[in-house]
């Protein structure tokens, strides 16, 4: 049975298909947007507009930005002999976070990933490997996702990169900080022990 008029059901229907809404928050976004002021809705309704229409990829990386280079390749205060690979534009979000890497980026756009028709052509490792080129590029770290399409874009660009006389790193996987042995699972244990450094 449906309980809502045509127009909200399908308002609540789309607002379910964004990542993380399931159908309790999708429904409670659409009533808020339906007592809202007009102009709520309107402004939500603009911004997507603009996103959409003007926001492209960096020519350099591949980040999502709203000029020909994004910001951070635009920064000439990094440092350009070390790329720090990931796969999506929100996972650069996620090291900036961090603040600790001063490099630039390189977005994938994806992974490799067999099961769902996503092979190395599909990514922008081309224009990775074009960017290499120059011979500025020292290190590569490749930041991709710890899971198996993850280890395997990495494995495959490692590959590749090695032969240049570049040096490739992965991200160390493990433990988070604060948490307690007992409770991580094996896969997580496992790689924060092959992830190990020595002590200084």
């Amino acid at each position: 049975m449906n309980y809502y008029a045509k127009t909200v059901a399908r308002l609540i229907d789309q607002l379910s298909k964004l990542p993380g809404i399931g159908p309790k928050t999708a429904q409670r976004l659409a009533f808020y947007l339906l007592v809202a002021p007009p102009e709520v809705a309107a402004d939500l309704a603009g911004a997507i507009e603009e996103a959409r229409s003007t926001i492209r990829h960096c020519q350099v990386c591949g980040n999502f930005t709203d000029s020909e280079r994004c910001f951070i390749c635009s920064d000439e205060r990094r440092g350009a002999e070390v790329i720090c690979v990931v796969e999506r534009p929100r996972d650069v979000v996620a090291v900036e976070k961090a603040r600790s890497f001063k490099g630039l980026y390189h977005v994938l756009h994806g992974a490799i990933s067999p099961m769902d028709g996503v092979g190395p052509e599909q990514l922008r490792i081309k224009e990775l490997l074009r960017r290499l080129e120059s011979g500025n590029v020292k290190e590569i770290i490749l930041a991709t996702n710890p899971n198996v399409e993850g280890d395997a874009t990495a494995l495959y660009l490692a590959g590749l990169i090695k032969p240049l006389g570049i040096t490739v790193t992965r991200i160390a996987h493990g433990l988070p900080v604060g948490a307690d042995l007992e409770y991580a699972d094996e896969m997580t244990l496992g790689k924060a022990l092959e992830g190990r450094r020595e002590m200084k």
